[in-house]
């Protein structure tokens, strides 16, 4: 189902910064946050990535590698992002 929220500009910068270094969906992540904050068992989802310990090299979904990235670099993909998102 879609639905329309508003968050907070840092929080959903926060969000996407971290969907991003898990190589997930932002929508995967809010589902995953909203169901274990509401205490239910988690829906089984091919798109989404198994509960396991993080490796020491985070990869995509393509088994990739994605670099490391400082905090600077990450805000600016965020800005570039919602650049793209806008238009």
């Amino acid at each position: 189902m879609r639905t329309t929220i508003d968050l907070p500009d840092d929080l959903l910068r926060r969000a996407k910064a971290t969907a991003a270094l898990r190589g997930m969906k932002l929508k995967d992540l809010i589902t995953s946050f909203v169901e274990r904050g509401l205490g239910q068992p988690e829906v089984s989802s091919s798109t989404r990535p198994a509960k396991r310990k993080l490796p020491d090299t985070i990869r995509r979904g393509t088994g990739t590698p994605i670099p490391a990235m400082t905090n600077g670099e990450i805000e600016s993909f965020i800005a570039q992002e919602d650049a793209r998102n806008v238009g």
